[in-house]
């Protein structure tokens, strides 16, 4: 019984939250692994409509377990803001199907505030950041200053802790002219909060251990896109964690051997928010189009995304970094109607051909594209359950993709409701 990690293999937004809906039914852990509340995931379920950020996607199923592990940045006072909302619309959440690595690290209101101090004083040359305290919350992890979930059961050392905190985010502060954090009212803060989020703290890492010993399914569920990893993405134009599959295992506690089958989102077309290179990006009618047929705005911030045509150099590259063996294909439908669709098969820069996104920023600024057309349909592919009901002209546009990316489809997901989906490979029975 293979787990399976579930990754997004463009610039984010892919529709990974449905995905792992979908595949929660076959698993008994849901383990989010990195990131933060930066992530949108939307849920369609008979109707009802769920938008989680940090709560793993398997949440809203009964039965099944939900992890935050230990690679992922936590804002507890956003994460009981989410508890209440899904609650509200009957999601039962209680620390037997929710738990917390105690080892995971808090981003604080300070991180949030420095997050959009510094966006603000970049102006035009801000990287896109949602202002959610994400990369600051990273930094101090690296650097040693952050305070994890298990901190909170020591009340006497968090003002220690804090204060060694405060040391750098004030000298930054003084510098960009802006008023001092006061230790007092972040102790306090902390102090209030800790009997709420406490009882979610688990050792998650011999959590997970003692599952895959008893045989259990577990699904890791990335957040963002490949493209967007810290180290493989489009540097700096990416988010602050490593978003690839490699991290399912790292930001878990689990060895490189816990994860038997990746699985790559991929949407029919491309689409990213904020900054950032963006090869094959419409800025005409038929991006508008796209954006509105897609409803291509972000889950948590509302921003509207860029659109563009199929980027499979950019997919294909995803495909490698991540050893992906299957991808899910999304959004299929938002490409009806068209009369013709075009895909990147390449790029040059002058007369150069590549076969990758260089990882120079100022290269993968000049970047262009190589088409292909292909023919489209003018047929429904909405709410399509098996290959029978998609167009022929539809069939072998999803053949030419598996072509360039050189990767199979396992699932193709027709609408944002659960059930709207062609199973091909089952990733849970390798």
């Amino acid at each position: 019984m293979a787990n399976v990690a579930v990754v997004g293999a463009q610039w984010g937004d892919e529709g990974k939250g449905k995905i792992v809906d979908w595949l929660s039914k076959r698993a008994d852990v849901v383990v989010r692994f990195q990131g933060g509340h930066n992530a949108g995931h939307t849920l369609v379920i008979d109707g009802v409509t769920y938008k989680l950020s940090v709560l793993p996607s398997g949440v809203v199923r009964d039965g099944k377990v939900s992890i935050i592990g230990n690679g992922v940045v936590l804002d507890p006072w956003a994460l009981l803001h989410e508890i209440e909302t899904v609650r509200d619309q009957g999601v039962v959440v209680n620390p037997e199907n929710l738990r917390i690595a105690e080892n995971v690290v808090l981003i604080l209101p300070l991180h949030r505030n420095l997050d959009q101090a510094r966006e603000s004083a970049l102006g035009g040359a801000s990287l896109g950041t949602t202002g959610r305290g994400i990369g600051p919350a990273y930094e101090d992890k690296v650097a040693r200053r952050a305070i994890r979930l298990g901190d909170l059961r020591e009340p006497d050392q968090i003002a220690r802790k804090v204060g060694h905190m405060l040391l750098h985010h004030n000298a930054l502060l003084r510098g960009m002219g802006r008023e001092e954090l006061d230790a007092g009212d972040i102790v306090n803060g902390l102090l209030e909060i800790a009997p709420q989020v406490l009882p979610f703290a688990d050792v998650v890492w011999k959590y997970l251990d003692e599952a895959r010993r008893a045989g259990q399914r577990i699904l890791y569920e990335g957040a963002q896109g490949a493209m967007l990893d810290v180290d493989h993405g489009t540097y700096p134009y990416v988010t602050s964690s490593n978003t690839v599959a490699g991290q399912a295992a790292t930001g878990s506690g689990q060895g490189p051997g816990a994860v038997d089958f990746v699985l790559g989102i991929v949407k029919a077309y491309t689409t990213r928010v904020g900054g950032g290179p963006f090869p094959t990006e419409l800025v005409d009618e038929i991006g508008a189009r796209m954006g509105e047929r897609g409803h291509e705005f972000g889950t948590v911030t509302g921003r509207a995304r860029r659109c563009g045509w199929f980027d499979s150099v950019l997919v294909r590259q995803s495909m490698k970094v991540n050893g992906v063996r299957g991808i899910a294909l999304t959004k299929l439908d938002v490409l009806d109607g068209f009369a013709e669709l075009k895909v990147c098969k390449g790029y040059r820069i002058g007369n150069e051909a590549l076969d990758h996104l260089p990882a120079s920023s100022d290269r993968q600024a000049a970047v262009e594209p190589i088409y292909e057309t292909l023919e489209g349909w003018s047929e429904s592919t909405r709410s399509a359950r098996s290959w029978a009901d998609l167009p022929a002209t539809a069939v072998k546009y999803i053949r030419r993709i598996e072509e360039l990316i050189e990767a199979p489809v396992a699932l193709l997901s027709t609408s944002p409701e659960r059930e709207d989906t062609i199973l091909v490979h089952d990733p849970f029975a390798d």
